[in-house]
């Protein structure tokens, strides 16, 4: 789960998701108030956990699967994907972009 730089308080898995989900790329920390940014390794990390509920359809490709448990798949890996997530947020108090130091 995140921790506030500002604070080190620990957002809980609803803070973070309901934080993150938002198109500002500021949020706003539970506890303290101070504005918090998602790291980019981070966001890579996270880039690397989304494509795992698209695995039924390569599964597709190279073995004969019945549609019905590939269907079944996609809710079920969209949910770990979902519970997983928070736990990958990592936070820092000012924004960086890709190729600062």
């Amino acid at each position: 789960m995140p921790i506030c730089e500002n604070c080190n308080h620990q957002w809980s898995w609803k803070q973070t998701i309901k934080k993150t989900t938002t198109l500002n790329p500021a949020m706003t920390c539970p506890y303290c108030g101070e504005k918090q940014y998602q790291t980019q390794k981070s966001k890579g990390r996270i880039g690397m956990l989304t494509p795992i509920v698209l695995l039924p359809l390569i599964i597709q490709m190279f073995f004969d699967v019945p549609a019905v448990i590939l269907l079944s798949l996609f809710p079920i890996l969209f949910v770990l994907v979902l519970f997983l997530y928070p736990f990958l947020v990592k936070l820092s108090s000012k924004e960086k972009y890709i190729g600062e130091p």
